[in-house]
């Protein structure tokens, strides 16, 4: 579905002001949910608005590597759409086993870290192409520990990010992350 408001075909110009109260999908020059929308000024000085979204099949493409945990539902361990990659919860299992490298949360941030890794490279992408990151940890005072293993992993400038205390996680892991990386088109 694609829609196009432009002066020079005489169909009515949209006021993006009343999108954005109406719409959760609304926002100037970005992209939400497989959904571009841009705002420019046409030459008399009439706005321009154009929102697209995508729902052709082939836009979206899984990605799987065995060097990262196979996932453990009907899931992907990413999925490629719109020249983004969303990369699914991982855990810090080892590939080869399914278990947990420790009971640590050092170690499973690691090991998380490095399935990430095989993930976005799997992908085409590295850790430098992320954009944004979730954290899931079963107990926030692992905080800290988490934070100084994430930055040796995260060029500058680091990620948006949102860490949670979650009430459990997959096989009683101690930590899950997920992420969104840009892809160079």
């Amino acid at each position: 579905m694609a829609w196009c408001s432009l002066r020079s075909i005489h169909v009515p110009t949209v006021d993006v002001g009343l999108l954005r109260t109406r719409s959760p999908l609304a926002a100037v020059g970005g992209v939400v949910a497989g959904s571009s929308f841009l705002r420019s000024s046409s030459r008399n000085g009439s706005p321009f608005a154009c929102l697209s979204l995508s729902t052709s099949p082939g836009i979206k493409e899984a990605v799987a590597t065995d060097k990262a945990p196979a996932a453990l539902g009907p899931y992907s361990q990413a999925i490629k759409a719109n020249n983004l990659l969303f990369v699914s919860g991982v855990l810090g299992l080892i590939p080869e086993t399914g278990k947990f490298i420790s009971d640590s949360v050092e170690d499973q941030t690691e090991q998380v870290l490095k399935n990430m890794g095989e993930i976005l490279k799997a992908s085409g992408a590295d850790y430098s192409s992320v954009v944004k990151t979730t954290i899931m940890l079963a107990d926030l005072k692992d905080f800290k520990k988490v934070n100084e293993i994430y930055a040796k992993y995260f060029p500058s400038p680091a990620p948006a990010r949102s860490t949670y205390q979650v009430a459990a996680l997959p096989l009683d892991a101690k930590i899950e992350i997920e992420c969104i990386a840009a892809l160079k088109a």
